[in-house]
């Protein structure tokens, strides 16, 4: 159930890439080894760097105070979009020092400008060619790609909000309706239509807003949880739905009524502690998922009363975090308070649903999110401070292995015991809470942490994009 951020502090930007020393040094530097958390340790004098030819894109930026939760809106600009430069629109919550001083951030991140690269370089063999030159080469490129030109240009604009945000979702048939979970132990709906579009109107080349906090009234303000909570999900087949649920075990059904909302007073009950998150189903109307720190996950039809459909016990430990997959939705992953993570098939869920189970990370899973465009595809983030990439249909192929060292030259010297079903391992980040793929920019997820946000996009993620409609 880790959710608080440890000693919030404004974010404080530094570049994670750190640049050639100019002096020479005749003393060799040792060969490169991928470090692993949790198993291997520092020594003296030792650091850390990361391999930038890993991503077609990775970038840092702030909105202010650290965020526990944010959602990418989606918008107008392409429903499938390959080609830099990108733009991204998103809101986020914060968990200021003061209850006072927090906001919902609603940010445009634009001039997203990377590159794709080649996942294995092309072979040298029979060529004379001096390595060091062409990593040099490569870092240079990598600096240029730092340059004014390409930097990302954030707009941001502030709106005043009681109390730390737990959570924020922006519903997604009407992107500019966004509900809040507020640690003061009330959920608001809000419509931030105005400020979404005087971003997408803005076309300053400079970072620009958030000097000031405006004052924006909520559309609905209910206060009938009897705790503060994490969960909170809009329905993606009936526009408008929401479930809320809170640390007491209860969860509220909203429906959508002219310009506001109903909410049912009488609360689903059937968990034995805190509700930590809430999933609907991504094709049946009445039907969502809830996970709870009494380890289990339930199903529920809201046309069948207020207990659960079905429970299960998933893991040992706290359930924090679950999502149904949306391209294929008989499978739903759920994340531990062991570091543990999940995979049930939910046409199994009253017998044996386990379809696999992982055991990598060292500490709580902290968010969980299948990928939009790969049905066997998910992301993971932990507090052991790794951003994890899988994909459940890989298995170990030796032969295949054998192949790409032979391709490398022993250029990096990996671990042995890595499951075969792990694609990537992002680092960098302190105390991540929050990852979410982008919908619309197929390989990209935007992440939040308590020193700020990261966008990053693999160059490992062969995305297969849907044919162009003729």
């Amino acid at each position: 159930m880790v959710r608080s951020l440890k000693n919030p502090k404004k974010s404080k930007r530094k570049n994670k890439a750190s640049k050639k020393d100019d002096s020479s040094s005749s003393v060799p530097s040792a060969p490169a080894k991928v470090w692993q958390p949790g198993v291997d340790q520092l020594e003296e004098g030792e650091e850390l760097q990361f391999d930038p030819s890993a991503y077609n894109y990775l970038r840092a930026f702030s909105i202010g105070w650290p965020c526990l939760s944010f959602d990418i809106v989606h918008d107008s600009l392409g429903l499938i979009r390959s080609e830099f430069p990108h733009t991204v629109y998103g809101v986020a919550g914060t968990q200021a020092e003061q209850a006072s001083w927090n906001y919902i951030g609603v940010f445009k991140l634009s001039n997203i400008s990377g590159r794709k690269r080649e996942i294995v370089p092309a072979s040298t063999e029979g060529d004379d060619v001096d390595m060091d030159s062409e990593s040099s080469s490569d870092e240079d490129d990598d600096e240029n790609e730092s340059d004014g030109a390409s930097q990302p240009v954030l707009h941001l604009h502030k709106v005043a909000h009681q109390g730390g945000v737990n959570r924020i979702r922006s519903m997604i048939q009407k992107p500019h309706i966004c509900a809040t979970w507020a640690d003061a132990g009330h959920v608001q709906v809000w419509d931030m239509s105005s400020l979404l579009n005087a971003l997408a109107e803005s076309v300053s080349d400079t970072t620009v807003g958030g000097n000031s906090i405006q004052r924006l009234s909520p559309i609905i303000k209910f206060g009938g949880h009897k705790d503060e909570g994490y969960a909170i999900d809009w329905s993606s087949v009936v526009p408008g739905r929401l479930v809320s649920g809170d640390c007491n075990g209860s969860i509220h059904l909203w429906e959508p009524s002219a310009e506001t909302w109903n909410v049912d007073a009488t609360p689903f009950v059937g968990h034995t502690a805190s509700v930590e998150d809430l999933q609907w189903s991504p094709t049946e109307a009445d039907v969502f998922a809830s996970c709870s720190v009494d380890g289990t996950i339930a199903i529920w039809d809201t046309r069948l009363g207020k207990s659960p459909a079905v429970s299960v016990k998933a893991h040992n430990t706290d359930v924090n975090v679950i999502s149904w997959n949306r391209l294929a939705s008989c499978m739903i992953a759920s994340g531990s308070d062991d570091g543990t993570f999940s995979i049930r098939d939910l046409r199994l869920i009253k017998g044996d649903s386990l379809v696999a189970h992982f055991e990598y990370h060292k500490q709580p899973i902290t968010s969980i999110e299948w990928s939009p465009h790969e049905a066997s595809t998910l992301a993971v983030s932990s507090a052991d401070n790794q951003l994890t990439i899988w994909d459940l249909s890989l298995e170990r192929d030796e032969e295949e292995e054998t192949e790409f060292k032979a391709k490398m030259k022993e250029q990096v010297n990996a671990p042995q015991d890595l499951p075969p079903q792990l694609l990537f391992v992002h680092q960098g980040q302190k105390d991540l809470k929050e990852l979410h793929w982008h919908t619309q920019i197929p390989g990209m997820i935007v992440s939040t942490a308590a020193d700020g946000f990261n966008v990053l996009m693999p160059a490992n993620i062969d995305t297969v994009l849907p044919p162009a409609e003729s």
